[in-house]
């Protein structure tokens, strides 16, 4: 019998799959870099014989650019002598038309209805959200030149800049996407984009309920605290679908209030027939002109409004926004970055703090009490799903303190054979106090939805901030 030494034939095969894979890697790189310099010239030779009506339509006008797109090609490819099969050519052809009519790399990404975040970071690295899940595209700019020419594209139509003396800038995209965008000196790898996606159409509460974000009973629960004008707060960390929620929550609201809306970048999409939207500016070239969040909630004061809706409170602004709710403004909703209900009170008097009055914590805490019904804490979990992890009541004061009681809580069980969250949201078996502000406005909720079979540690529903 012929007995064969394994050791060395398996690492040479090993060594021959990695020449394989880096031989490939280096064709697809270079036939991707070939495409890319054929878009670019014909790009070049396209733009200046552009010529469109105003008063055509937009499809016809990408199909009468499309045609001399294809000619401009087929020139090029003729004159270099350079052949491409039918699938290069089209990709060619769409990556000139992105340039013209898009944003470049980063257009089909947009497109792309599962992507829900968007990460340029410099030329060659432009990461993507699926799920929750962060993975890298095989996307990229031919050079720094290149972001900074989407990067203008997308600013420009705002009003805003950003270059070295002022090297960060909020903007959005026409479909409401938010865009932050970062650049040197104080990007040092380079030009960074995020964009935060919106969906085309706007998640409503059903779809919160399909995805688990929620249960049916909180959604009945956070519909009649809406419509009865409960004071309610949204917190969550980085990314956990705060300003997504507090979207659908405004959805809820009357069509025949007057709403008004404060935002640094605008994106909520709320449909009702009434609605105001008001947005921060930053300060001009001259470092004038600059309107805050704070700035325009003393505003809105003025301005008769049924309802407030500040989309993210992060600084002074925070004290108007509770004087606010606490002078006949009821019904005002907002988030904050928090990583529990607890810590959303202890950031929310920091900020009052930040706003100069040197008010007693007493003062800040028994406003803050008086001010806010309902914390709404939303979390994204590990397997990347957003869900309500808390319904949080403010009871109000005893002594120096704010008293919270847990309405719901999700109870987390484990995970499923793909890593999935396994659990259930579950009441406290505690009922509201804010249960008679929702009668005094006409809506009601049955007590049943709030009673629990399950035993709950009383540490676990009722704390003391």
């Amino acid at each position: 019998m012929n007995y064969t030494t394994y050791g060395p034939n398996t690492n040479m095969m090993n060594s021959v799959r990695e020449e394989e894979k880096e031989a490939r890697t280096e064709s697809v790189s270079k036939k991707k870099k070939e495409l890319a310099d054929i878009a670019n010239e014909a790009l070049n030779m396209v733009i200046d014989e552009i010529d469109v009506s105003p008063l055509e339509s937009e499809l016809i006008q990408k199909k009468e650019v499309l045609d001399q797109v294809n000619e401009v090609i087929s020139k090029i490819l003729s004159d270099t002598k350079r052949n491409l099969s039918p699938g290069d050519k089209k990709n060619v052809a769409n990556m000139v038309m992105d340039e013209i009519f898009g944003y470049g790399p980063i257009t089909s990404l947009l497109d792309d209805t599962s992507v829900t975040e968007i990460m340029v970071n410099g030329t060659d690295h432009i990461y993507v959200e699926r799920k929750g899940k962060i993975e890298r595209t095989d996307n990229t700019f031919m050079d720094v030149k290149h972001v900074y020419h989407l990067i203008d594209k997308i600013i420009a139509p705002l009003g805003r800049r950003v270059d070295e003396s002022s090297p960060m800038v909020d903007a959005r995209l026409p479909d409401g996407s938010r865009v932050n965008i970062i650049i040197p000196p104080l990007a040092i790898k380079g030009p960074t984009i995020t964009i935060r996606k919106f969906a085309a159409d706007p998640y409503t509460i059903e779809d919160l309920i399909t995805f688990g974000t929620l249960s049916t009973d909180i959604a009945k629960l956070l519909k009649a605290c809406v419509k009865g004008r409960v004071n309610i707060i949204v917190s969550g960390g980085t990314g956990s679908g705060k300003t997504t929620f507090l979207n659908v929550l405004s959805g809820f609201i009357p069509n025949n209030e007057r709403i008004v809306t404060i935002e640094d970048a605008a994106e909520l999409q709320l449909k009702q027939e009434h609605v105001v939207t008001l947005e921060s500016r930053p300060s001009n070239i001259e470092g004038k002109g600059r309107i805050t969040i704070r700035d325009l909630v003393v505003n809105s004061l003025r301005m008769r409004p049924d309802r407030i809706i500040v989309g993210e409170v992060r600084s002074e602004e925070a004290l108007d926004m509770l004087q606010a709710m606490n002078t006949g403004h009821d019904g005002s909703i907002t988030t904050i970055h928090a990583n529990s209900p607890r810590d959303s009170l202890s950031r929310l008097e920091t900020m009052v703090m930040m706003s100069g009055m040197e008010l007693p914590s007493r003062a800040i805490r028994e406003q803050i009490s008086s001010a806010l019904n309902l914390i709404v804490h939303v979390a994204r979990y590990s397997d990347g799903t957003r869900k309500v992890s808390k319904i949080t009541e403010i009871v109000g004061m005893e002594e120096d303190t704010i008293t919270l009681q847990d309405i719901y809580l999700f109870r987390h069980d484990g995970f499923d054979e793909r890593g999935g969250i396994i659990g259930k949201h579950i009441p406290t078996g505690i009922v509201p106090i804010f249960l008679d502000k929702i009668k005094e406005h006409g809506d009601s909720i049955p007590v049943s939805v709030f009673k629990n079979g399950e035993s709950l540690s009383e540490n676990s529903v009722r704390r003391r901030f």
